[in-house]
């Protein structure tokens, strides 16, 4: 029998020479902004979907899968909704809501994987909900930004009051960055604030000067990805009618396997065609029943006359015409989604 030898790979070739270190970083996985986006993405999904998870980590990893779909097609908006597919009762004891409140459950996991880590300690106090969400996937959004990283803009939160050296009142934010940003407003303490920042301080300068401007400006000024938005609605209409944005959804796709093949609103010879002009994009996924259950718990549309659930959208579209599977899973139909849907976002992008 030969005897054991080492299996170790050789770093060199057959002349003992090193190869050169290949270069493995993916300058593609870095966003880079080009100009400022008027327009949005919005997703939404009922939150009965944690219900039909059964264990704590089940529920917990569900909201992450979520997330991380939203963050890789950058997503603005995720609406969770109350389809009334489960059973909804006071928290337990410590707080917990994952079999009390599925909705809240998923909202408040998906809002604390958003938030950037140097910030979550401040803003969310421990809570059982959370208990598990430190050991999910990393979102590593282009606002989570390491301290050594610059960019002129940045989450962040309220630290105290105070006054720069001129003796002009304002506020101390935490950054992450080594030195805190000073901007001329008061606002209250322990707030997320996004703050567009000048000049990084010099080495004898005390804070560096920034500017509190809205959530959105990063996006619409600068065209970053900043993230998404999560809100809670009470059932499937209110997720048309609190729209946050002007003039609500001008596009708006539900998703049921009886709708017409996802591929032709992508065709611009069909009659279902989505002309990338819309402002505001609106995907909507049903839970287990699907969009129709979601519409039949609906009072409020059933009052407006609605006659059924494709009414509500421009367009009713089957995402896998022939599905093999009997059922897909809500978290799986979004991954599908928001993949067949990503010519329409690169054809809004490429027309701004």
């Amino acid at each position: 029998m030969a005897s054991h030898k080492s299996k170790k790979r050789k770093t060199g070739d057959a002349n003992g020479a090193n190869h050169a270190i290949l270069d493995t970083s993916r300058p593609s996985a870095v966003f880079v902004p080009t100009k400022g986006r008027p327009h949005t993405l919005s997703i939404a999904l009922p939150g009965s979907i944690i219900a039909n998870a059964v264990t704590p980590e089940q529920k917990t990893a569900l909201a992450g899968q979520i997330a991380r779909a939203c963050a890789v097609f950058c997503v603005d908006e995720i609406i969770v909704f109350n389809d009334g597919q489960a059973l909804i009762r006071p928290p337990e004891r410590d707080g917990y809501t994952a079999f009390a409140d599925p909705n809240f459950f998923l909202y408040h996991v998906l809002t604390f994987l958003e938030t950037p880590p140097h910030l979550r300690r401040t803003l969310f106090p421990m809570h059982a909900d959370l208990k598990l969400a430190g050991a999910l996937p990393s979102l590593d959004l282009p606002h989570h930004l390491r301290s050594d990283e610059w960019c002129p803009y940045r989450e962040a939160v309220t630290v105290r009051q105070t006054e720069d050296g001129d003796g002009v009142p304002g506020t101390l934010l935490d950054c992450g960055l080594a030195d805190r940003v000073f901007v001329p407003v008061l606002l209250e303490q322990g707030t997320r604030v996004t703050v567009q920042l000048g000049d990084q301080a010099s080495s004898g300068s005390k804070f560096i000067a920034g500017e509190a401007v809205s959530p959105d400006a990063p996006r619409e000024e600068a065209g970053y990805y900043w993230g998404y938005s999560v809100r809670q609605s009470s059932s499937l209409s209110t997720v048309f009618t609190e729209s946050p944005y002007d003039g609500g959804y001008d596009v708006s796709l539900g998703t049921s396997e009886r709708g017409i093949p996802v591929r032709e609103i992508l065709q611009p010879d069909n009659d279902a065609f989505v002309a990338p002009t819309w402002q505001h994009l609106l995907i909507v996924l049903g839970g287990v029943a699907g969009l129709e259950a979601a519409f039949s718990a609906d009072v409020e549309l059933k009052k407006a006359g609605v006659s059924e659930a494709r009414e509500l959208f421009d367009a009713w579209v089957n995402l896998v015409p022939a599905q093999g599977s009997r059922t897909i899973r809500t978290e799986e139909a979004l991954w599908i989604a928001l993949a067949n849907t990503r010519s329409l976002v690169e054809a809004r992008d490429a027309g701004q």
